[in-house]
């Protein structure tokens, strides 16, 4: 199983990279995960379960910048627009790279699960979910709209903790809580998301 891009994206975005210039390097991303599931498969990898990345525009740690940002820029749920379309654009190439490779490495079983689209619905309808505060942190500093406080992360001494992190989608500004990555998990089971539609229980074969 790979579950990747969100932190090729993060670190470009946070070395101050302009959002033509992220782009400019995911064709490198993609090359580096083609050749890294080559050498699996030269091993003896033959089931490959491979999640693309989630709605990085949307994580309370980036959203915290926000000063530095123009307020055009974020979208309908208040997520950072340019983050997730540079999201989106690499999970276009790692599908095009799953559907590439299933003809060029012969009886291995490739599989591309959508998890920008399973992360970004729980976000744009956290309420139906039980969620409240969807951009915002249970484990931080600050208080609203973020909870997030580079100075200040989840672990530093005398960072606070929610009253109820089930209520929360983002437990740190960077990784989800338990809550929501039960939702996140029994979607993604579901094989709804899933190019093409495989049981999980077909990696757990030998």
């Amino acid at each position: 199983m790979i579950d990747i891009g969100q932190n090729d994206l993060a670190d470009s975005f946070s070395k101050n990279l302009t959002y033509v210039e992220v782009i400019k390097r995911i064709p490198s991303v993609i090359t580096e995960i083609k050749n890294a599931v080559k050498t699996l498969y030269d091993h003896g990898g033959r089931k490959f379960w491979i999640h693309n990345t989630g709605p990085l525009g949307c994580l309370p740690q980036k959203l915290s910048l926000i000063q530095l940002l123009q307020k055009k820029d974020l979208d309908t749920y208040g997520c950072i627009s340019s983050y997730n379309a540079a999201a989106r654009l690499f999970n276009e190439a790692l599908l095009h790279f799953c559907q590439q490779m299933k003809s060029e490495l012969e009886d291995a079983t490739i599989v591309h699960v959508d998890i920008f689209s399973v992360k970004y619905d729980l976000i744009a309808n956290s309420t139906k979910y039980g969620f409240s505060n969807p951009l915002m942190a249970c484990c931080g500093f600050g208080g609203p709209p973020y909870n997030y406080n580079i100075q200040a992360t989840c672990g530093h001494r005398g960072c606070p903790v929610c009253a109820d992190g089930s209520k929360s989608i983002s437990w740190d500004g960077i990784h989800y809580t338990e809550a929501a990555n039960a939702i996140i998990a029994s979607k993604v089971l579901s094989m709804a998301y899933s190019t093409p539609r495989t049981p999980f229980d077909f990696f757990c074969r030998s």
